[in-house]
């Protein structure tokens, strides 16, 4: 199995990735965790599905269904605070989209782990934006961790970033001497083993996302050509594992910055050590979406982008129930 180190800028040890497509393992879990537009995706994902869905993690978003279906909000009351986000509205609609159906009972984010993560130098989202995400869980009952990083921009932040701390710009991977992956697992799955800092022991797979995009085109959805998974041996082996969704940012995936987000996130090291495998859907861009955004606000001209049905929400739980998630 291939192993490199990018020692020379603080880069942890990686592996290749090998072509293949999704397996299912035996999986007692399944979490999802995401920046910026990954971070709303992240919770998207956690209220449709919030029966299959056990915890959040997200840096730099704030609360479900904040851009109501229009760009304009997205940028003025979801990213700046220009505009109000209506957080009683979004409670609302959570609700009664809850009694249609639409969504799984909203009773079921009760007791739920998330943890919000906002950088103290975010010039993207505001910080009352990223409050008012986490009241949105608490007013369902989920157990929330509120992080402020001090002096961290808009990205996420790993030990393994390549921008210094307060940077706002790509590839949005901040290093601040912290390392809040082992935080955000720790709240997500109760307490985690000592990462693995030396060459990892499992297989990166590339796998072909049009096996698993709604309608069978991943282009036609803002989606990439390839998505990747990160599988522990020890999963490989057969034990049981579980399983983390990582959703990247804005101008972050695989067709902008290749696998930095997938090699530096600081995830595939606490992999090794936690019986978890990492799934990596990934976004491009498109003609309403020049940074490779998560659909987040209804780019691709359909309403039903937060429920289930959305597209990029049933691709990525294609690829969870392959997994066996």
């Amino acid at each position: 199995m291939p192993t490199t180190e990018a020692s020379a800028s603080g880069g942890p040890y990686t592996v290749s990735p090998v072509a293949g497509s999704l397996s299912g393992y035996r999986i007692s879990g399944v979490y999802v965790a995401g920046v910026s537009s990954g971070g709303y995706m992240a919770g998207q994902l956690q209220v449709a599905y919030s029966s299959r869905i056990r915890g959040t993690a997200v840096f730099g978003a704030g609360p479900y269904y904040c851009a109501q279906n229009n760009a304009a909000q997205a940028v003025y009351g979801c990213a700046a605070n220009t505009y109000p986000d209506y957080l009683g509205t979004l409670e609302s609609d959570a609700s009664l989209w809850s009694a249609y159906g639409w969504i799984d009972p909203i009773g079921d984010l009760s007791g739920k782990p998330v943890w919000v993560y906002h950088g103290s130098q975010d010039t993207v989202i505001a910080a009352s934006v990223s409050k008012d995400g986490a009241t949105f869980w608490s007013h369902f009952g989920a157990h929330v961790t509120s992080v402020t990083g001090a002096g961290a921009g808009h990205a996420w932040v790993t030990p393994y970033g390549t921008s210094s701390c307060g940077t706002t710009g790509s590839p949005y991977l901040n290093n601040c001497g912290t390392d809040p992956e082992h935080d955000l697992l720790t709240a997500l799955l109760g307490s985690v083993s000592t990462a693995n800092t030396g060459p990892l022991t499992g297989t990166l797979t590339q796998f072909d996302q049009d096996a698993y995009a709604d309608g069978g085109s991943a282009a036609a959805l803002d989606m990439s050509g390839s998505g990747f998974a990160y599988v522990p041996r020890s999963c490989s082996a057969g034990s049981t594992c579980r399983l983390l969704v990582a959703l990247h940012g804005c101008e972050q995936g695989y067709d902008s910055v290749g696998t930095a987000f997938v090699d530096r996130a600081n995830l595939d090291q606490y992999a090794d050590t936690n019986n978890l495998i990492v799934l990596y859907p990934q976004a491009t861009t498109g003609p309403s979406n020049p940074y490779g955004c998560w659909d987040w606000w209804g780019y691709l001209g359909a309403t039903n982008y937060p429920i289930q049905g959305g597209a990029q929400i049933e691709s990525i739980m294609n690829m969870v129930g392959a997994l066996g998630g």
